[in-house]
């Protein structure tokens, strides 16, 4: 996001340097951000999580290789849900697990998971199911019965879930964020959950997630190997997490504001310059999918804005096959620069 970060966030890092707080993650300082990231999940999610099952690692994607390496049978594959975060399709294959992609199923521009095919990914051997909500890259909030299906498959093919919730403090509209592990006590035995406030806080360069158990025995699977996870979370990142989630609600309710007022402006702006292009209002996160089928572009969408409007988003293809034709642009920009750049796409698709 082009927006800073809290001011809280930036005392507490400023605070933290002038002390001399730069060595390695010490148990004090990852034992506050484990109290602060469980009143947090109590509070916002509703969610009773303990201080002793919040884990300190660098990012998501080193809890997802957790979740796969040390949670389910070597070499078996992982079903990812498409079109997906880039780098689930992209991580696995280097922990040797190959992927399983599940296209989703839109309904009146809704985006949802296709339960028989995830049911027969298992059922080819798949053993692990990722998990995004809110989804990246399409905004998706899912809802508890949603949710309570995806268990159900789950637990019929004796499987894991690693669930990434890294945007839930980013959603719009009042929606509920509902973390997966806590629906029931069969799906809090199958999960680990990664998330993080590196997106809602702008912090992602400091390197901090939360590794999230919900059971004893993965807890105590991951007692034997945990210091060697940990290892990788930044001290700072920690003390910025610890802040983020203890005194950032204010400063978050005004990102979440505005992100508001831009995933509007970019529908009505689409709608009124480029109505070819697809566009559903996500549900949460700052990241919009569109779909470029309906335009006359030969190639990558990605490639032809980029050289004719001078905007950069994510191709498409990258999020998972049969994708091409789509974009993923990220919104979380001063509204002015949000402007100039649909207007400089609309005017290179003016040129087809």
């Amino acid at each position: 996001m082009d927006y800073g970060t809290a001011p809280e966030v930036s005392a507490a890092l400023h605070t933290a340097i002038d002390q001399g707080v730069l060595g390695y993650l010490s148990p004090a300082i990852a034992g506050d951000m484990a109290v602060e990231t469980s009143r947090y999940m109590r509070e916002q999610c509703g969610w009773d999580v303990a201080p002793e099952h919040v884990h300190p690692v660098s990012d998501v994607m080193a809890a997802l290789g957790v979740a796969i390496s040390q949670y389910t049978p070597r070499g078996s594959a992982v079903i990812v849900p498409t079109p997906a975060y880039m780098p689930f399709l992209s991580f696995p294959p280097t922990r040797n697990r190959s992927v399983i992609e599940v296209p989703g199923i839109v309904d009146d521009g809704r985006y949802t998971h296709d339960l028989a095919a995830i049911d027969a990914a298992f059922k080819a051997g798949a053993r692990t199911f990722v998990l995004c909500n809110p989804h990246n890259p399409t905004g998706t909030v899912f809802t508890r019965v949603e949710l309570g299906a995806i268990a159900e498959v789950v637990e019929r093919n004796g499987g894991r879930v690693f669930a990434d919730e890294i945007h839930a403090p980013l959603r719009f509209d009042g929606r509920e964020h509902i973390p997966y592990a806590s629906i029931s006590t069969a799906a809090a035995a199958h999960t680990i959950t990664g998330t993080s406030a590196s997106k809602a806080w702008n912090i992602p360069g400091l390197k901090a997630a939360q590794l999230i158990t919900s059971n004893e025995a993965d807890a105590e699977i991951y007692r034997g190997f945990g210091f060697a996870v940990q290892h990788g979370a930044s001290t700072l990142g920690v003390v910025a997490t610890t802040a983020a989630y203890r005194d950032g609600d204010a400063w978050l309710g005004e990102v979440v504001e505005y992100l508001d007022g831009n995933r509007r402006l970019l529908g009505s702006l689409l709608a009124e310059l480029a109505p070819a292009i697809g566009y559903s209002i996500p549900d949460a996160t700052y990241i919009a999918w569109l779909d470029c089928r309906a335009l006359a572009i030969e190639g990558s969408p990605a490639e032809f804005f980029r050289e004719h409007a001078g905007v950069t988003v994510t191709d498409g293809e990258l999020c998972g096959a049969g994708y091409a034709g789509y974009v993923r642009f990220v919104f979380a920009m001063p509204r002015p620069i949000l402007d100039q750049a649909v207007r400089a796409i609309a005017a290179a698709v003016a040129t087809l």
